[in-house]
């Protein structure tokens, strides 16, 4: 198994569990234990974990912008409900939508009223949030199940053949040379899919996960329509973004744009 691999299936652990040892992580991995530990200083140079003795904790519990696998995570809740409003300002009746998994795209179903739509999602959270709206029609891909999303060939294959008109996309971090970045790579396809086949993609993104990065870059910011964020997002921060050209939505305008 190659380094990156291994240091995706120690995160998986670690995001079901909270915290691993590493006669733990050298039994499932079956590699020697000073190999994971070398394993685990890399991951914490890069701030995903925290070492402890005898094996690793997460730097942060809600830190990868995925859901864990029982209930949905409340950290910075206003930030991504103001996300989900700004995000519903550009959604139509009778769109074709894409809501990739993960806690704000949740708010956005949550908020999402019952009219005519169609809502292509991998989340099971965001389909059984939407499965009691019958005027929405609920297209699921399918695969095998990862945490709270679906994944798999068979799944971005079918993403690959619809027409999407608007994805929006959950991520990590996001940074002026990284990109667009999550932990593991058993998301990236479906992302990937959805990022090459919707017509437009906002990636939504609360201002905490500026200047971010994660093991694994799977878009890069030219490749998005925008990023819709939450006004806690500063004009320092946001300049880089807005210096590349890319348009950072909230609240109702752009930032960098008269609000008057």
């Amino acid at each position: 198994m190659n380094p990156i691999r291994r240091y995706e299936k120690i995160m998986e652990v670690l995001l079901m569990n909270k915290e691993v040892t590493v006669a733990e992580l050298s039994e499932r991995l079956q590699v020697t234990g000073k190999t994971i530990r070398e394993d685990l200083s890399k991951l914490e140079e890069q701030g995903l974990i925290r070492r402890i003795h005898g094996g690793a904790i997460l730097a942060q519990d809600d830190q990868f912008g995925i859901l864990p696998s029982k209930e949905p995570i409340a950290k910075n809740a206003d930030a991504k409900v103001e996300i989900a409003y700004e995000a519903i300002r550009h959604i139509a009746r009778n769109d074709i939508i894409a809501l990739d998994g993960g806690s704000t795209t949740l708010e956005i179903a949550r908020r999402l009223d019952n009219q005519p739509l169609t809502v292509v999602t991998n989340d099971v959270y965001i389909i059984s949030e939407l499965a009691t709206k019958d005027q929405i029609l609920l297209v699921v891909p399918g695969g095998y199940r990862v945490r709270n999303m679906l994944a798999g060939s068979e799944a971005n294959s079918y993403v690959r053949q619809l027409n999407i008109q608007k994805a929006f996309i959950s991520t990590t971090g996001v940074h002026p040379e990284h990109g667009l970045s999550i932990y593991t790579g058993d998301l990236i396809d479906f992302k990937r899919a959805l990022i090459d086949t919707a017509r437009e993609t906002f990636a939504v993104i609360d201002h905490h996960k500026f200047g971010q990065s994660a093991l694994r870059t799977f878009a890069s910011l030219d490749e998005i329509s925008a990023i819709i964020t939450d006004r806690g997002l500063t004009a320092e921060i946001a300049k880089p973004y807005r210096d590349m050209g890319i348009r950072i939505l909230t609240s109702g305008y752009e930032q960098g744009e008269s609000n008057s």
